[in-house]
């Protein structure tokens, strides 16, 4: 068994028109869902406003969202509801999350990534050796709410593209405008990359700098000698820093 997430809440969406609705708002394709999808809803200038995975349940549609965001992205989602027959309700499921085998029947895989293993919703927590989960994050470069995923975020800047969260050919959803741009008219001068740190450990939200002490990017989560680092890639071409620590980028 694995262990419990506790800072996830489960929303649960039902109604004749919960695929509809939802088609019309988030990043991915709704329509049919029949397995764990991961998504985001955006404002209409293409940025964050909240990431989570889709889950299919009968006549339902499981909302797994960070807690913090719940309560905002469920006023959100009724208040784009207009005449849609759909409700949105918070539920008691738990989100619990493990690596490898077995895996509990009923346990999707995480669409974002193979090594981040299984997710499980269910009314008990479960327990299990703990996972550094950072770690996993910044070696396969996975941003997380709060951290790398900010109300000042574009999507495809955090790798939404490489992990499964949209889809260029679904059609219109809020934001869609903007990020198809992105993809398709422009060049990502910015974005999230895995860097290597050589020296003291410097901590989460220290500037990059480069040589001559331009602004660079900055550090967002730090595992060991690694971390995942915001990075202006005009300015990242040679000699990095952050604080005392020396930043190794192989792009």
């Amino acid at each position: 068994m694995g262990e419990t997430d506790t800072g996830r809440t489960v929303l649960r969406v039902t109604g004749a028109d919960r695929e509809s609705f939802l088609q019309g708002l988030v990043t991915n394709n709704v329509r049919g869902l029949d397995q764990i999808a991961y998504a985001a809803l955006l404002t209409a200038q293409g940025k964050y406003i909240a990431d989570f995975f889709l889950v299919p349940e009968g006549e339902a549609i499981l909302i797994d969202v960070a807690s913090e965001l719940a309560a905002g992205l469920r006023q959100k989602l009724t208040m784009y509801r207009l005449r849609a027959k759909v409700a949105v309700e918070e539920t008691d499921l738990r989100v619990i999350r493990g690596i490898g085998a077995p895996r509990p029947e009923g346990a999707h895989d995480d669409p974002r990534h193979p090594a981040l293993g299984w997710r499980l919703y269910a009314d008990a927590p479960g327990e299990a050796p703990e996972v550094d989960w950072d770690a996993l994050r910044v070696a396969h470069n996975i941003p997380e709410t709060g951290r790398e995923l900010t109300p000042e975020t574009y999507i495809l800047e955090a790798g939404f593209e490489r992990l499964h969260g949209v889809d260029f050919r679904k059609g219109c959803y809020v934001g869609q405008e903007v990020t198809a741009r992105m993809k398709h008219k422009t060049e990502l001068r910015k974005g999230y990359v895995t860097v290597g740190l050589d020296g003291p450990t410097p901590a989460p939200g220290t500037a990059i700098e480069t040589e001559d002490g331009k602004e660079a990017g900055v550090l967002t989560t730090v595992a060991g000698d690694r971390a995942i680092a915001y990075l202006r890639f005009d300015r990242a071409t040679g000699p990095l820093t952050a604080g005392d620590a020396r930043v190794r980028w192989d792009g």
